[in-house]
């Protein structure tokens, strides 16, 4: 698109469909990270009833994966809204040359190897 052309409804639209997909990426990997943070305390549980110990303090580290997960899914809301918000003020000046979506993608990519390839690690240290 030349500089001087206005953007269309369809540039709009499609600028609104990835926004809305980035948020539901990032509330995914929230509820996901939750869900992770929680399961320390459900094999906790599993343990206390299969060998009748008393409890433990500690959750292990799917705590600190959860906690991780869940603000890798904030920081993914946040940069999405700015993102969002710069691309409608590119398209309004008719500016399409700063646009870069696989920066996003590619961090959020490397950080979720990052923490799946740490998780997985855990998951066989704690085996017995």
């Amino acid at each position: 698109m030349a500089p001087e052309q206005q953007a269309q409804l369809n540039d709009y639209l499609a600028v609104e469909r990835t926004s809305l997909a980035w948020i539901r990426t990032g509330l995914a990997l929230m509820g996901f990270g939750f869900v992770v943070a929680r399961f320390g305390l459900f094999l906790q549980q599993i343990e206390i009833v299969q060998q009748r110990i008393s409890p433990t303090v500690s959750s292990g580290l799917s705590l600190w994966f959860g906690t991780v997960l869940i603000g890798v899914g904030v920081l993914i809301n946040g940069y999405s809204a700015w993102h969002h918000a710069s691309l409608i003020r590119c398209l309004r000046r008719g500016d399409t040359q700063r646009v870069h979506p696989w920066i996003q993608t590619t961090i959020v990519g490397v950080l979720l190897v990052i923490v799946g390839a740490a998780m997985a690690v855990y998951l066989v240290s704690i085996r017995h």
